[in-house]
C-alpha cells in the first residue's frame, strides 16, 4: 500500500465567470520513503495539489489517503515548507523553529537541543538569537526548513521552497536537502518549476500541464545516490533534462530550438 494515495482528484474554484478547474483527474501514489517532485509551469496546479495533500484545501472530487487513512484536515506527522518562509519577525530564529513543538505540545531541553542541532546543520549556528529581519532570504528559508523538520515528520511537503533564492544558495540547499533525505528517508513531495532541481533531488518526477492542471507523465529517475552537483554535467543527467524539455515543448510550455 502506498504511503500517499491520490485517486481521481479534481479541484474546482468558483469565479464570476463560472467554475474554474484547477486540477482534473489526478492519480498518484507515493511510496513510503520516496522523494517525488511535482514539476510544471506556473498555473498548472502544483501548489493547489500540495495544499490538498496537506489538508489545507478540500478536493472537489476524488480521494486522498495518507498512511492508509482518508484525509480529513492536515495529516498527522506532517511538516510543510512554503514558498515564503513565514517567520514571525518578533520572535528569534530559535523561537520560530520551536513553534512547531509548541503546537504539538512538546517542550523541554531535548526539543531545544534538537532545534539547535538543526540550525547548526543548516549553517545557522550562532544565529539562533537573531530575528528574521536580521537574516538574508536564504538564511530565513533555512530556518523555515528547520522548523518543518523539528518534530521529525514522516511526510514532508515543500512548495517551491528555493524558488526565490540565488543560484548558489539554491544549490547549497539542494545538497543539504538531499543529505537529509538520505539520512532519514522521509516521504517527500517537492513542488518546483526547476527541471534540473527536480531531476537532481527525486526518485520520480511528476510532470504536469495546465488548463486544466493534470499529470502528463511520471518519470523514474535512475541515478545513483548520494548525488553530487557534478552529476548534473553527466550525459545520463542530460538525457533526463532533454526528455523533460522535449515533452514540455510538445505541450507548448517551452520553445524547442532543436532542428
Amino acid at each position: 500500500m502506498a504511503y500517499l494515495s491520490i485517486s481521481g482528484v479534481r479541484k474546482t474554484y468558483g469565479s464570476p465567470r463560472g467554475p474554474v478547474t484547477a486540477l482534473k483527474g489526478i492519480d498518484l501514489e507515493v511510496n513510503e520513503g520516496e522523494f517525488v517532485s511535482i514539476l510544471g509551469p506556473s498555473g498548472c496546479g502544483k501548489s493547489t495539489l500540495l495544499k490538498c495533500i496537506a489538508g489545507l484545501e478540500d478536493a472537489s472530487a476524488g480521494k486522498i489517503a495518507v498512511d492508509g487513512r482518508a484525509l480529513k484536515g492536515p495529516p498527522q506527522n506532517m511538516g510543510i515548507v512554503f514558498q515564503r518562509d513565514v517567520l514571525l519577525d518578533w520572535r528569534t530564529i530559535l523561537d520560530n523553529v520551536l513553534i512547531t513543538a509548541e503546537f504539538a505540545g512538546l517542550k523541554g531541553p531535548a526539543v531545544r537541543e534538537r532545534a539547535l542541532a538543526l540550525l547548526g546543520r543548516f549553517g545557522l549556528g550562532g544565529f539562533e538569537n537573531r530575528h528574521p529581519w536580521e537574516l538574508s532570504g536564504g538564511m530565513r528559508q533555512r530556518a523555515a526548513i528547520c522548523r518543518a523538520l523539528l518534530c521529525d515528520p514522516k511526510l514532508l511537503l515543500m512548495d517551491e521552497p528555493f524558488g526565490a533564492l540565488d543560484a548558489m544558495t539554491r544549490d547549497d540547499l539542494n545538497l543539504e536537502l538531499a543529505r537529509i533525505w538520505q539520512d532519514t528517508r522521509k516521504t517527500v513531495v517537492f513542488v518546483t518549476h526547476g527541471i534540473t532541481e527536480a531531476i537532481f533531488l527525486s526518485d520520480r518526477v511528476v510532470m504536469m500541464d495546465r488548463n486544466p492542471g493534470r499529470i502528463v507523465e511520471i518519470i523514474d529517475i535512475d541515478l545513483p545516490r548520494p548525488r553530487h552537483l557534478a552529476m548534473r554535467e553527466s550525459a545520463e543527467f542530460g538525457r533526463y533534462v532533454a526528455h523533460v524539455r522535449h515533452l514540455f515543448a510538445s505541450l507548448g510550455v517551452l520553445k524547442d530550438d532543436a532542428p
